[in-house]
């Protein structure tokens, strides 16, 4: 059984902290060929994993990281997660 991870970071401090090392140093590696999959971040490293399914990438993350503080984001998508009906254009 995993032990629950305790927060380092405010959301807000968390959130900029994922997407600033997204977008520096990780998105040049893994964006082309692999639009809806998921980025799982260790914002502390910089370590990350990739993966379809976000369950996947974060337990990959946390074997090699096991306090990893794990910001998640799909690749061309605004969320990692979507809600609700949404109306195709």
């Amino acid at each position: 059984m995993m032990k629950a991870q305790t927060p380092k970071y405010t959301k807000e401090e968390h959130a900029r902290l994922g997407n600033e090392l997204y977008e520096r140093r990780i998105r040049p590696l893994v964006e082309a060929g692999n639009r809806a999959k998921i980025v799982a971040i260790d914002v502390d490293s910089g370590e990350f994993e990739l993966d379809s399914d976000t369950l996947v990438a974060t337990n990959r993350l946390l074997e090699r990281v096991p306090d990893a503080q794990v910001w998640m984001l799909r690749i061309g998508y605004p969320g990692v997660h979507r809600f609700g009906y949404r109306v195709k254009p």
